[in-house]
């Protein structure tokens, strides 16, 4: 063997570097990635239990090939439709819409906002008229709005920075969506581990740290200030549906989102994006998720793989426990399954979503 087959050699002999030989003292929270030791049952599952309405997606798909291999997907894993959230108007809308026009029982396209102008006044009219032309274009809902703080700046091509979904402008678009029965998806804030401090004390670290919110930018609206945004929009729009995406971002106190859904019949909640956040508490979860099981609809958030929708379906439908999933949730907690009922599957599942789109 010459030199160059050596070195080789041994590159690859440190690779495989087994777990017990790395020093722990200087093991790198990142690149600990631990493997349940527990010799216990745990289930493969290929396909819901029941059809399912993906209620959180987006327009993942670069070429008609790919759109044609998501379709087959779905319907290999039991994904009956999929609810496109555009964020777009003008142009982009109308090529999303084109892009997925030769699977429309497959999927539904929702749009934006155009905040084009929106610190003018009369900017309202101009808006308002864009989304009837986008909901003659084929859009049947609006999302994914989404604020952290410093406002709706999702919306493409023009966010709305410094706008807040209980701002007076709102109301004109706000009362449209309910006169054309456009349900209304809208991300606000993040998680409470994106808001403490990135150290030793923060258990979902690594997670947190990739989307930590910066407090520290002028006139940034807090978790709960966001929280109360959504509500007094829900509160003065009682005839327009709301969908707060993620559980409204209070999966560490989903009381918070149990009060809301208590006094407004007019919201719902997305699951989609949380599993990793939810799964470490499934007893608590689970009657949750059993007691609003009217109020939430599935969602993924997390592109389009076999395996990111089975895991999912994992958590939700089985009873399993203390499994990890390192490549979708950046998190280094154990998951359990919430073992959720046959009546509940098929409301979040399927008929919640339903309800909300009436097709």
């Amino acid at each position: 063997m010459n030199i160059y087959g050596f070195l080789f050699v041994s590159i690859i002999l440190l690779l495989k570097e087994p777990a017990c030989c790395q020093d722990v003292n200087n093991l790198k929270l990142k690149d600990y990635h631990p493997v349940s030791i527990y010799k216990i049952p745990q289930t493969k599952i290929e396909k819901a239990k029941y059809p399912v309405i993906d209620f959180h997606s987006h327009d993942y798909p670069k070429s008609d090939k790919e759109v044609d291999e998501w379709v087959n997907t779905m319907h290999e894993v039991g994904i009956a439709k999929t609810i496109i959230l555009s964020y777009s108007t003008g142009t982009r809308l109308d090529s999303i819409v084109m892009k997925y026009a030769r699977y429309k029982d497959k999927f539904e396209i929702w749009c934006g906002f155009d905040y084009t102008g929106f610190y003018k006044p009369g900017w309202e009219k101009h808006a308002v008229a864009e989304l009837e032309r986008c909901y003659k274009k084929g859009a049947r809902g609006v999302g994914e709005l989404g604020d952290k703080g410093l406002g709706e700046f999702y919306s493409k091509p023009t966010p709305g920075w410094g706008l807040h979904i209980d701002d007076g402008r709102m109301l004109p678009l706000l009362k449209k969506c309910a006169e054309l029965h456009m349900p209304v998806s809208i991300h606000v804030a993040e998680d409470a581990w994106m808001y403490l401090n990135d150290d030793s004390t923060n258990d979902g670290l690594m997670n947190a740290a990739t989307w930590k919110v910066d407090m520290s930018k002028k006139g940034i609206l807090d978790h709960d200030e966001l929280v109360a945004s959504l509500e007094r929009a829900v509160k003065n729009n009682p005839e327009t549906i709301f969908i707060a995406c993620h559980f409204a971002n209070c999966c560490s106190d989903l009381s918070k989102l149990g009060k809301l859904f208590d006094n407004y019949p007019n919201l719902y909640a997305d699951i989609a994006a949380r599993y990793g956040e939810i799964a470490p508490i499934p007893r608590f979860v689970h009657d949750f998720m059993e007691k609003y099981q009217d109020r939430l609809v599935y969602g993924t958030d997390m592109g389009t793989g076999k395996e990111m929708y089975r895991t999912t379906f994992h958590i939700l439908e089985t009873a399993d426990e203390h499994f990890y999933n390192q490549e979708l949730f950046n998190y280094h907690w154990p998951l359990y399954g919430l073992s959720l009922s046959d009546k509940a599957l098929k409301k979040i599942y399927h008929d919640n979503a339903r309800k909300i789109i009436r097709n």
